[in-house]
């Protein structure tokens, strides 16, 4: 079709136009989304040094790609009445082996389930736990670490009171995202449905730092469960865990693109055979430099990594 165009124009109004149309058709191509190309995933495997006879789920790396934070029910945690903690392994560089696991202690974990950790830069820390006084289930908290003082952690605000995004259901899953269009916070949650389907659901960052009431991401979501979403550092990419048709059984990790932050999501593609399997592969999370994706596998926390 590009040859069409030659015949009808002088040299350089022709080569414009097929330059703008070969843009235009780049824009299709979720793997070349805004010139941010990458290979296919490759076969997942356990992450080394991480997993323990104990249940591990929810990893997701720091910014700088040199921590991993997980949820475990592993020994030396806070205890009753649920031993579900948030757990942080370091390394030297990106590629190396990690090092012991350090339990975050409180306040971020307490008796209670705590977990779906999601680091963010200034020592900051997205995580949802089931703790009382919230807005019910378990609610999304902000936790920061002043060097001085330690940690501090608050909850986000209800939907119920319109104060935040922490519905009555449960949530899962937080991922902060700063765009052109302002700070976003995409998680999962089964709304005022308290115990249905998961949906994905997004909430904007108000200018005092607060969280406004969240609103469903129509275009990710079905009647099934569709949850724990993560969204890479350019808002492009997302991924998220789904047990809509078509898949290998369990939950699956899809992924879905969009042309600019601007634009509605694509719709979720199953990541395939070399990620999933019958098993139920949970809380996907991208790295900041998009090559790096982990995941839980049945109480056992998974890597696969790309090259751009």
């Amino acid at each position: 079709m590009l040859a069409r165009f030659v015949p009808h124009r002088s040299g350089s109004a022709a080569t414009a136009r097929i330059i703008t149309l070969a843009l235009a058709l780049l824009l299709l191509v979720p793997t070349g989304v805004a010139g941010k190309s990458f290979s296919d995933w490759g076969l997942a495997v356990a992450e080394t040094g991480v997993n323990t006879a104990a249940a591990e789920g929810c990893p997701i790396e720091s910014p700088d790609g040199l921590s991993l934070y997980i949820a475990s029910n592993r020994a030396g945690g806070t205890g009753n009445p649920d031993p579900n903690d948030i757990w942080v392994f370091h390394r030297d560089s990106v590629g190396g082996a990690w090092g012991p696991a350090e339990n975050l202690g409180t306040p971020v974990n307490s008796p209670y389930a705590d977990y779906c950790p999601t680091p963010l830069r200034g020592k900051a820390l997205l995580f949802v736990s089931t703790r009382p006084g919230g807005c019910g289930g378990g609610d999304i908290y902000l936790g920061r670490n002043n060097p001085a003082h330690g940690w501090s952690i608050q909850n986000l605000g209800c939907a119920a009171t319109g104060s935040g995004p922490n519905f009555p259901g449960s949530e899962f899953g937080p991922s902060l995202v700063e765009t052109a269009e302002g700070t976003f916070l995409f998680f999962s949650s089964d709304g005022f449905n308290v115990g249905g389907d998961q949906d994905i659901y997004m909430s904007r960052q108000l200018p005092d730092g607060s969280f406004a009431p969240a609103t469903a991401v129509a275009e990710l979501n079905t009647p099934q469960h569709d949850f724990m979403p993560n969204v890479r550092k350019d808002g492009l990419e997302i991924v998220l865990n789904s047990n809509r048709p078509g898949g290998y059984g369990g939950q699956d990790v899809y992924t879905a693109w969009r042309a600019s932050t601007s634009d509605p999501w694509s719709t979720p593609v199953n990541l395939g055979p070399l990620i999933n399997t019958a098993g139920s592969e949970t809380r996907s999370s991208l790295s900041w430099d998009g090559r790096r994706l982990h995941f839980g596998r049945d109480g056992e926390i998974y890597v696969s990594t790309r090259s751009r």
